[in-house]
């Protein structure tokens, strides 16, 4: 079944911003989409995972040109009652088109996908290299914290570490407009 491309928002220019799922006659623009991007050939699993995720992997489109996207993985939780994880694969958008806010409504989706009500989400999370102080920053602002270094993570870029940053889901968390993560009722 198709998912409908929706316009999500307006970038911060004004033009308008869409979002569409990934599947078999579209997974072509994500495989260049990463080329362009990213300094890592991706597997066949990474593209099957991608498209398994459903809702939690998006295309973005400005103005119709794809110029981002967010892939991720679904993980369920052995033992935990049927709770499952998010892990955030690829999150991009080209050079040009940073700054709009595309990166942030392509996460945003994301996060609210997993606050939905029955999701069983507990936790969504990402590597990121340990120099990337942008991109860190950019995760801190979602409520997202680092919870544990990994040493030689990365094989062939420098530095090879990265940092694990996660963010909570359920009744002891809830995210706040600025970007922190409180206890619920506070």
């Amino acid at each position: 079944m198709a998912a409908a491309l929706a316009t999500v928002a307006k970038a911060k220019d004004g033009s308008h911003v869409s979002l569409d799922g990934v599947r078999d006659k579209n997974v072509g623009q994500l495989r260049k989409l990463n080329a362009a991007m990213f300094p890592v050939k991706y597997q066949e699993k990474y593209y099957s995972d991608a498209m398994a995720a459903g809702e939690y992997t998006k295309l973005a489109f400005y103005s119709d040109v794809h110029v981002g996207a967010v892939a991720c993985r679904l993980e369920r939780e052995a033992g935990s009652g049927g709770g499952s994880k998010v892990y955030i694969m690829t999150l991009g958008v080209l050079a040009p088109y940073r700054r709009l806010g595309i990166g942030s409504l392509l996460l945003q989706h994301v996060l609210g996908q997993c606050e939905a009500e029955g999701s069983g989400v507990r936790e969504v999370y990402l590597h990121v290299q340990t120099n990337n102080e942008e991109a860190i920053a950019f995760y801190k602002h979602f409520g997202f914290a680092i919870t544990d270094t990994i040493k030689n993570y990365y094989r062939r870029i420098q530095p090879p570490d990265c940092y694990v940053l996660s963010r909570s889901f359920g009744p002891t968390s809830s995210f706040q407009p600025n970007g922190t993560a409180a206890a619920a009722g506070q």
